[in-house]
């Protein structure tokens, strides 16, 4: 039986407050990279965020499905090459090209792009708004995790008594 900090390290829990934040960034790599899209997606395929043009126009739901579905093969590929893992994939199309990027082993970032940019800016853009992201996803929030942790070891306590209580009649 798995602990609750086990738990939480396998789970990913975003705040309001991160996602607002993360907006920011994917934001501000837009109009730096002059991007179409930018997209935030977890390694299970769930989209996190997804800022910039053309919303309406893309199936977000089975893009990230998709993305999440190419990193997975890719990282079996790295493996068979002795690589560890690829950490970012390029695909480049006759209108349109992507770029994911691997954030600390649990998100992708994929960024949509046309001529009207370069692989360069985007790349370059892109590793700086990784850490960026990864610093927002690390900081601390006011408390809450101590909170939830003393709420959690409450609850466990709560419900491990009552199922002996239930178990001994």
């Amino acid at each position: 039986m798995s602990s609750d900090a086990d738990l939480k390290k396998s789970r990913v829990v975003y705040y309001a407050e991160d996602i607002e934040a993360l907006e920011h960034v994917l934001d501000r790599l837009l109009d730096l990279s002059r991007a179409k899209r930018a997209m935030l997606i977890d390694v299970e395929g769930h989209m996190v965020s997804n800022r910039g043009k053309g919303a309406d126009e893309l199936n977000v739901e089975s893009i990230s499905a998709l993305v999440a579905g190419t990193f997975a093969a890719t990282k079996e590929t790295a493996k068979l090459l002795g690589e560890q893992e690829f950490s970012v994939l390029f695909h480049q199309g006759e209108k349109d090209s992507i770029q994911l990027t691997l954030i600390d082993d649990r998100l992708l970032l994929g960024i949509i792009f046309d001529d009207s940019t370069t692989i360069g800016m985007v790349r370059l853009y892109a590793s700086e708004t990784a850490k960026t992201v990864h610093e927002v996803l690390s900081r601390p929030h006011d408390g809450e995790s101590d909170a939830s942790s003393a709420l959690s070891e409450d609850f466990s306590k709560g419900a491990e008594q009552s199922l002996d209580d239930l178990f001994r009649q």
